[in-house]
């Protein structure tokens, strides 16, 4: 069954520790962090500081997704902090494989971005060395928007091209998916659902986990290999 990862930025920041303590008590599986820095999106949200105070009050993998320019500068930050799971965009980074070589040498595991127009073949010659490949169904930069239907398909051929290369990333899917679209994305091949709005918009998290529970197949295998610090 794919895991949910709850996206802070939809969170209220005001009551953010009592948000992350919610959804930890509903059962979700993860967090997902957000970080923009208003250049590569058009939106700015948080820094290392804030994802070492997330780390302090939960034991929840950190998926800390960089949606940054230059994310090289900022890797050791936010490793320091406590991500679990660190991601970058291919499209922001210039040498790749040494990227992914780092934070891998660090105990982190390490993920690549694609924008929703970024073809699946800028992995191929990184792919083996990855742990995660996070797919982009909207546009980043704003929670809230609709999910890209084309985006199905790049899943699937995502999912074929792991399986041709025998690799065993998991794949994760981040923007508009609700509850009447996350059987479809999970069906395409995501181990990982990224819900923004939808979870901390649904009032009632621990109602919305038995929801989404329900609607899921089981019959996806997930990548073990991480838990609760």
């Amino acid at each position: 069954m794919s895991k949910i990862s709850p996206s802070i930025l939809s969170a209220d920041f005001v009551r953010l520790a009592e948000e992350i303590k919610a959804a930890a008590d509903a059962g979700v599986d993860m967090l997902h962090i957000d970080v923009m820095d208003g250049h590569f999106v058009p939106n700015i949200t948080i820094g290392p500081a804030v994802v070492e105070s997330i780390r302090n009050i939960t034991r929840l993998p950190l998926d800390v997704h960089l949606m940054i320019d230059e994310p090289d500068k900022f890797l050791a930050d936010f490793i320091k902090a406590g991500a679990d799971f660190l991601t970058v965009h291919v499209e922001a980074s210039v040498h790749l494989h040494r990227t992914i070589d780092y934070i891998k040498t660090c105990n982190v595991l390490a993920g690549v971005s694609l924008n929703p127009a970024t073809p699946i073949w800028n992995l191929d010659n990184i792919i083996e060395y990855l742990d995660l490949v996070l797919i982009m169904s909207v546009n980043p930069g704003f929670s809230g928007q609709k999910f890209i239907p084309s985006m199905l398909n790049k899943i699937r051929l995502l999912k074929k091209l792991l399986n041709e290369r025998g690799c065993n990333a998991i794949v994760e899917v981040d923007g508009g998916v609700k509850l009447d679209n996350a059987k479809n994305i999970s069906d395409a091949g995501a181990d990982i659902l990224v819900m923004g709005s939808a979870f901390f918009g649904s009032g009632d998290y621990k109602v919305f986990m038995k929801e989404i529970r329900d609607v899921l197949s089981p019959s996806l295998n997930f990548k073990e290999g991480f838990n609760e610090r």
